[in-house]
């Protein structure tokens, strides 16, 4: 299972990776000492398990859970803290942990993921993540203090911008912290087609098509910006599209 660490003092991240080496069932695949370098982290190491303190320069922890867009990993949080512990639970904590952990103690939150509901992390190896969306749902979407509830046939693009996804739609583009990867996993290959290392387009919004450099093709997107196929993807392209 992986583990990121979340915590900004460097003695406390250490000892956990020393606690944790006991436990030979946990890879530790990051660390991050704030919320921002957390989110980035989170979208692209998708780990299952997250330590998380809660009092961090910047957003706390509960901020950052708040902004994380679902699925989430399993959260385990460690912290000098007592008068947190109720907030946690709210927030469906496995468990809390003070500072420092008792060895016994990590052994007793950690026996907890045998019981707990599948994580719903977007991982390669995680058979019970969610399934793939159908096109008539709809997904909740959020950027700062907007809102959306989008139907997925309505998404017409997705573009990835390093750890991040801005998804296009009428009447937003919102900047996601997703990966592209983890995006694509939830979304229906019959409907939506990874043109290039950075898009993926919805098949229903393409307009145009028109022969490109190299081989390639040149998608245009109804009311947004036009999409490069390379060869190799113009030609799985070409085998999906026809009859």
């Amino acid at each position: 299972m992986k583990a990121l660490l979340v915590d900004d003092e460097r003695l406390a991240r250490a000892e956990l990776r020393r606690l944790l080496a006991a436990h030979p069932d946990i890879e530790i695949v990051g660390e991050a000492t704030d919320a921002d370098s957390a989110r980035e982290r989170i979208a692209a190491l998708c780990p299952d398990l997250v330590f998380l303190d809660v009092q961090m320069p910047g957003d706390d922890g509960f901020t950052l859970l708040e902004s994380l867009e679902p699925p989430l990993p399993h959260v385990i949080f460690a912290t000098a803290f007592d008068e947190f512990a109720v907030k946690a639970f709210e927030f469906n904590a496995l468990d809390y942990l003070l500072k420092p952990v008792d060895p016994a103690r990590l052994a007793a939150a950690l026996a907890k993921l045998a019981t707990a509901p599948a994580s719903d992390g977007p991982t390669a190896d995680n058979p019970a993540r969610p399934g793939r969306l159908q096109a008539h749902e709809k997904v909740f979407v959020r950027q700062g203090e907007q809102c959306w509830f989008v139907e997925v046939r309505t998404i017409r693009l997705l573009e990835s911008e390093g750890n991040y996804t801005r998804v296009h739609f009428d009447g937003g583009q919102p900047l996601l912290f997703r990966s592209l990867n983890a995006m694509e996993e939830r979304l229906d290959g019959r409907m939506f087609f990874r043109a290039n290392r950075r898009q993926v387009v919805n098949l229903e919004w393409i307009d145009k098509i028109e022969p490109w450099f190299s081989g390639g093709l040149l998608v245009h997107i109804k009311g947004g910006p036009r999409v490069e196929l390379s060869r190799r993807q113009a030609q799985s392209f070409r085998e999906q599209m026809s009859l």
